[in-house]
């Protein structure tokens, strides 16, 4: 509060926009701010930052980095399945961008990596009984279980770090899962954590929202 700020730049760590992540980040914030008082302060909001080329090229570096251990596999027999968070369909149906973005995102990477193995986008971490953004990450994993898939990379395309839905729900849960399936190689991509690459691309985020006018 006694700081002298001229300016405040909100910083979400999610690449693409919706009301359940960074609309709620900026709703606390916002309390918070009521709260202790923090008025007639400018403040700009990061909106997100899929579309930035060094947040992009992490992607594809980590993203090779998963490929690099089927170096006897053929490209075409190696799925990659891109991972979302999933909200429930009635947040999109009211205009929320989150599904656009991912789909957008999931573009501007592959466009970017030059990949020719098939690949599908799929969303997980579903609570509550409410419909969710289709198809689920363990429909995915049943579906090409069942198509005979044998190589899979799992692309957490909407998380920045690593925690449970990574490491657990992913990294134990899902390989369990593809395992009882026949699925011998699983890997996932390491999460961009640290990745130099996407500090320059949150740096540059900020840096330009705090420019002058």
């Amino acid at each position: 509060r006694s700081g002298g700020f001229g300016k405040i730049i909100l910083l979400p760590l999610y690449p693409q926009y919706s009301i359940t992540t960074t609309g709620s980040s900026v709703n606390e914030w916002n309390r918070q701010c009521e709260r202790l008082g923090v008025r007639n302060i400018p403040q700009k909001l990061v909106h997100h930052f899929y579309q930035n080329p060094d947040y992009l090229d992490a992607m594809v570096e980590n993203i090779n980095k998963a490929l690099a251990r089927f170096e006897d596999v053929s490209p075409s027999d190696i799925h990659l399945v891109f991972s979302a968070h999933g909200v429930p369909i009635s947040i999109i149906q009211k205009g929320d961008p989150y599904q656009k973005h991912i789909e957008e995102t999931v573009r501007l990477v592959r466009e970017r990596g030059g990949w020719t193995s098939p690949h599908t986008l799929c969303y997980q971490s579903k609570v509550g009984p409410a419909e969710w953004l289709k198809p689920s990450l363990n429909e995915t994993i049943d579906r090409l279980g069942a198509d005979g898939a044998k190589n899979i990379v799992v692309i957490p395309v909407a998380f920045l770090t690593d925690h449970i839905e990574t490491l657990h729900e992913i990294g134990i849960e899902t390989r369990h899962r593809a395992s009882e399936l026949g699925i011998s190689r699983f890997e996932v991509m390491p999460a961009l954590n640290s990745h130099p690459k996407l500090i320059k691309a949150l740096a540059e985020e900020v840096l330009r929202l705090a420019r002058p006018e």
